[in-house]
């Protein structure tokens, strides 16, 4: 998907949520009234309040992060953190962790089906190549990376992962390294704001020093080797 479309379809989503909030009193009310839940960081009342949905409390949280493939100005992380305030430490673990599963096999499939002609026309063939080096020899730590740090466009590389013909298992796998001990982190520090700002910030910038330094050091042996074969 193109930057234009996602934002076309980023617009209508918010254009179509808003008409609802005003058009329709009952929505605009359900809206207010979790907002003010949400952030009274009363942990009893958030639960609550969740906790009367049954079922389709968890079921609400992982459609709202299967939407965020397309709200691109919503932060990945925040329905994770209403997971586990909603849920507690391990009920709001799993429901973050069935989210991002969900929402990364259908970014995943849609960059299928949008094929790697599409990237091609949206990059350019030069940059096609690189980026096909880069998921072919660094594929699996990429998505796992990105996955694990809350800074980075993780439905943006679900789809460009499709786009090239990745294998979904692998795929799947690189996600699920990166997204579980993500969302025990959130888990961990959900509950004090400070706390998860400094924990994701570390999360973040310790994945992607490691994974720098795995690259360095990959290519600069991929370089020896190709120069000893020449």
């Amino acid at each position: 998907m193109s930057k234009k479309a996602s934002y076309i379809l980023t617009g209508s989503i918010i254009a179509g949520l808003l008409l609802l909030y005003f058009a329709y009193p009952p929505f605009q009310d359900f809206i207010n009234e979790t907002w003010n839940i949400l952030w009274s960081n009363d942990e009893d009342r958030i639960s609550s309040h969740f906790e009367s949905f049954g079922i389709w409390g968890p079921v609400a949280i992982i459609i709202v992060m299967i939407l965020q493939i397309f709200l691109v100005v919503f932060p990945s992380w925040l329905p994770m953190i209403v997971a586990v305030l909603a849920y507690g430490f391990w009920g709001g673990a799993l429901i973050s962790i069935s989210g991002v599963f969900c929402a990364s096999t259908i970014a995943f499939y849609i960059g299928k089906w949008l094929g790697e002609e599409h990237l091609q026309k949206v990059i350019g063939s030069s940059k096609n190549k690189k980026v096909q080096y880069w998921v072919s020899n660094y594929g699996f730590w990429t998505i796992a990376i990105f996955r694990i740090s809350p800074f980075l466009s993780n439905d943006a590389i679900s789809i460009i992962a499709g786009m090239l013909g990745m294998k979904y298992r692998k795929f799947i796998f690189a996600t699920l390294t990166g997204i579980i001990p993500l969302s025990f982190a959130i888990a961990y520090f959900g509950r004090d704001t400070q706390e998860l700002k400094n924990g994701l910030y570390w999360i973040g910038g310790a994945g992607i020093l490691i994974y720098a330094i795995y690259v360095y050091v990959d290519h600069r042996k991929r370089k020896k080797e190709s120069n000893s074969t020449a």
